[in-house]
């Protein structure tokens, strides 16, 4: 093991009797690593995903390991979709006391090269997928007074980064989001927030991405290594949690970049 990884943490119950919703959370990047962390901290997750067989088996995965988790295939980019997933974990879970919004699609174009398609396509995702499932998660939420959204940002949002003009422009928007729903949301008892991460490792994100430019991005952070998902997950689960009780439109940098 890498000694600058810290252990994995045990469980400290932080979301028993929590029902959790996450999209994008077939795989084996941050949402998997987030619903995993959520069951293991006592929540009954519903897990979505476009992919039908990855979505399976990540639920086969969870269910074996014995947590209650089910799944729903989700496209974020489609309203019938997105209220299907929304219906489904009302009825499994008679209410939805966390929403995660992880799904996201990025790109390595430049902006003068750029389709119009691929600056579309990023954004129906990344920012306008956000929405909807943040307007559908709210609806019901606001019938409860109660519920906590958590977004999953970037640090890119941020920061300028060559090649990322439509995954910056998504992600700053996911942060605007995140800070207005919030303060939409308070007088209803709900809070909104979201994390930023840097780079994080998994299997996806080096096959689509160059070598040289993530050894780059890695040798940046200051413990010169990307984040583990579930690094990420802890963070997320921080903010679902009653410990972050005070806490709306905020958005939390998860990163070891030098200041």
């Amino acid at each position: 093991m890498n000694p600058s990884i810290p252990p994995y943490p045990p469980s400290r119950d932080l979301l028993t009797g929590k029902s959790v919703v996450i999209t994008a959370a077939a795989g084996s990047g941050i949402g998997f690593a987030t619903a995993k962390r959520c069951a293991e901290e006592g929540a009954k997750v519903m897990l979505s995903d476009w992919h039908e067989r990855r979505l399976g088996e990540a639920v086969d995965q969870l269910v074996q390991e014995g947590f209650d988790v089910m799944g729903t295939i989700c496209d974020v980019t489609k309203e019938d979709d997105v209220q299907g997933l929304i219906n489904s974990a009302v009825k499994n879970f008679g209410k939805i006391d966390v929403m995660i919004n992880n799904a996201g699609l990025g790109g390595q174009d430049n902006l003068a090269e750029m389709e119009d398609e691929q600056w579309f396509r990023v954004m129906d995702v990344t920012l306008n997928g956000t929405m909807r499932c943040s307007r559908a998660a709210l609806k019901h939420m606001m019938g409860t007074e109660m519920g906590v959204i958590v977004n999953n940002a970037s640090v890119v949002g941020w920061r300028a980064q060559a090649g990322q003009s439509h995954y910056a422009a998504a992600k700053a928007g996911v942060m605007a989001l995140t800070r207005c729903s919030a303060i939409e949301a308070a007088p209803f008892g709900i809070r909104v927030n979201a994390v930023s991460p840097s780079i994080v490792n998994h299997p996806f994100l080096e096959k689509v991405s160059d070598p040289d430019l993530l050894a780059r991005l890695e040798s940046e952070e200051a413990f010169g290594r990307g984040a583990e998902p579930w690094e990420v997950a802890n963070v997320i689960i921080f903010l679902a949690s009653d410990l972050s009780g005070y806490m709306t439109g905020e958005c939390v940098s998860v990163s070891s970049q030098r200041a």
